[in-house]
């Protein structure tokens, strides 16, 4: 049976907050998307609705949470229910300093039991589906059996789905952003894991740029997700409804687009947000095509003006248009 998921955009830290995704939910109507990672103690003792306020156009929307209390994580799961949440997912695979100092995210790769003890509280306390995102491996603790009884171990508590990023991940002496890029990709083993344990959900995660990338996954796996590729190209998703979801229906227009998020930006600078806040997003919505450096400019140089409003992203993208039709004529 297909996966009710198949497409989804990685949780980012600094890219998935709600005005990305505000953003790709203009482009695509389907795909599941993520919140940055939000700590379960930022949630019970935090500012609530600024970790989890999100528009109603965003569903399907999953929490990202990181921590390593049961009794913590269960309780931020419910209030992320209450919130209207469809589902939560835990973090297993950051491997920054302050998540590891934590003791979650990629560490916890290393501690199954307690991963499981997890799931188990949060799937006491909510209705909605509760799913694990990890790394293939951590350090030394990287092999193939080593994740099989990992995800086995987890699994016997009632994960719903395992998110895997088929890359390891070294918790001493590489940044986050090289553990993103210099382990290898293993995308073998993420399959061989699907064809051993087939009565599990699982989804890939890693190196997926392009739709036929996509395409070639999902004849192993049940489920794709996308990480940079949907910052640095979100017009990538606009055949994702049709291609992977069945769903004829007309593909928003880039002028209709940028209407709707002068709207919506109009609104959230008046009720106080910064306008930056919003148009870097935006920066690579026309990657590759013409025009697209002087639409990057005009937003870059000029939202963190004095008195610039949300009419800026119209102006940015008019000026695209004059300049692709100028390298038209030449």
């Amino acid at each position: 049976m297909k996966f009710e998921h198949p497409i989804s955009i990685a949780p980012m830290m600094d890219r998935t907050d709600r005005h990305f995704r505000y953003l790709m939910r203009l482009i695509t109507s389907r795909t599941l998307l993520y919140t940055e990672m939000v700590t379960a103690n930022a949630i019970l003792h935090g500012d609530k609705p600024r970790h989890l306020n999100f528009h109603s156009s965003e569903h399907p929307i999953s929490l990202q949470l990181g921590g390593d209390s049961p009794d913590a994580m269960a309780e931020a799961a419910q209030i992320g229910e209450e919130w209207g949440y469809d589902e939560v997912n835990i973090n297993v695979g950051c491997p920054s300093d302050r998540v590891k100092n934590g003791n979650f995210g990629a560490c916890l790769m290393a501690q199954p039991e307690l991963v499981a003890s997890l799931v188990r509280e949060m799937k006491n306390r909510v209705s909605i589906p509760v799913t694990v995102k990890h790394r293939i491996g951590i350090d030394e603790i990287d092999s193939y059996d080593h994740m099989k009884r990992f995800v086995e171990i987890v699994a016997e508590s009632g994960a719903d789905r395992f998110s895997v990023h088929a890359r390891k991940a070294w918790l001493q002496g590489l940044s986050p952003k090289e553990n993103r890029e210099i382990p290898p990709l293993r995308y073998s083993e993420v399959w061989k894991l699907k064809e051993e344990l087939p009565h599990l959900v699982v989804e890939i995660n890693g190196g997926v740029r392009t739709i036929e990338d996509i395409q070639e996954h999902l004849e192993h796996v049940d489920a794709v997700m996308i990480g940079r590729a949907a910052y640095d190209n979100p017009w990538l998703f606009s055949d994702v409804d049709s291609l992977f979801y069945s769903q004829e229906t007309e593909k928003i227009s880039a002028p209709d687009l940028i209407q709707k998020m002068v709207e919506y930006t109009r609104v959230e600078v008046e009720q106080g947000e910064r306008l930056p806040a919003i148009t870097r997003h935006l920066l690579h919505l026309f990657h590759g095509l013409p025009g697209a450096r002087v639409w990057r400019r005009h937003l870059s140089e000029n939202s963190h003006l004095p008195g610039q409003r949300a009419e800026l992203i119209q102006d940015a993208f008019d000026m695209m248009r004059e300049k692709a039709q100028a390298l038209v004529a030449d």
